[in-house]
Order: structure tokens, then sequence, then C-alpha cells
């Protein structure tokens, strides 16, 4: 066929479906439920609710997250003081979960480099596989062996434990 059609020579078939033109007396009465819905129900709750935001617009309050004062350890705390026990089991339930976070992006940008490099992932991960590597022993030291019902006491007593086996094995070296 030529580039630049001859429209007389080939004409479009018109349309099979009429065109309708609606043109009645009787006006539709779904455009006066609509228009009276919206005047009694939109626009008063369209008003309220600009009139609310305008209001937070001036007072922003930014609230990323609730930020705890650090409290003493378990170890600092006085005989008895029973606040200061619970507020030292908060404070260790608060860390633990914050170290469980900081394994677990480690461990996803651990597989995320894996997915992306495939099979030269040994040699283009090395750093992210030491990166693992410390923070998972770091945890292991810390809360490793508590089970799931492991307290600040049980965990300040492992951590005694550590310490005095690692003296005895400085000291039998010497």
């Amino acid at each position: 066929m030529p580039e630049d059609h001859d429209w007389e020579a080939y004409k479009v078939p018109p349309t099979r479906t009429p065109v309708s033109e609606r043109t009645t007396s009787v006006p539709n009465p779904v455009n006066y439920f609509q228009t009276a819905f919206n005047y009694v129900f939109d626009a008063p709750v369209a008003f309220v609710r600009e009139w609310i935001e305008r209001l937070q617009n001036k007072n922003k309050f930014y609230y990323y997250h609730q930020k705890f004062r650090r409290v003493p350890d378990l170890s600092e705390c006085l005989e008895g003081d029973y606040l200061c026990y619970y507020e030292a089991e908060a404070q260790w339930r608060r860390d633990r979960m914050v170290d469980q976070e900081i394994v677990e992006i480690v461990r996803e940008r651990m597989a995320a480099c894996k997915q992306r490099e495939g099979p030269n992932q040994f040699q283009n991960c090395a750093k992210e596989m030491e990166l693992l590597a410390q923070v998972t022993k770091a945890y292991q030291d810390r809360y490793g062996d508590l089970g799931f019902h492991g307290n600040a006491r049980t965990c300040l007593m492992k951590q005694k434990h550590r310490m005095m086996e690692e003296r005895k094995a400085a000291q039998e070296k010497q």
C-alpha cells in the first residue's frame, strides 16, 4: 500500500452503534441525590478534616521512636531495691531485642550479598561474612545458652563465670 493513503478511495465504514443524544425535559434524579449528598455529608466532613490538618500542620510533632534513658545495670543496684531490679531487667530486655535486630540486619545483608554475587560470593562477600561471624559470636557470648526465659540476673552470672574462667586460663598460662 502506498505511504499516503487516499481517504476517498478507502473510506472508513460508519459505526454500527448509534450515537444517542438524550434530550429530555425530565431531569435525572441521580444528579439531585449526588448534589444533596455532597452538601449534606461530604462537604462538612471535608471541611472538618481540612481544619484539623491545618491545626496539625502548625504544630508538627515528629515521632520516630521512643527513647528510654539508660538505667543502672543490675550489678549497680542496691540490695533490696526492687524498682532498680525491674528497670534493669527492662533495660536488659530492650538491649537483647536491639542486639537481635542487629544480628538479623547483618544476616539480611549477607543474604543479599550472596544473592547479588552468585558464584563469586566467597570472594566478594568476605567482609559481610566476617562481620556476621563477629556479630553472632558477640551475641552468643552474651546471650547464648540463656534460653527463652533468660533474664538479666542469669546473663550477669554467665558473664561473671566467663570472666572467672578467663582469669583461670590466664593464671595457668603464667
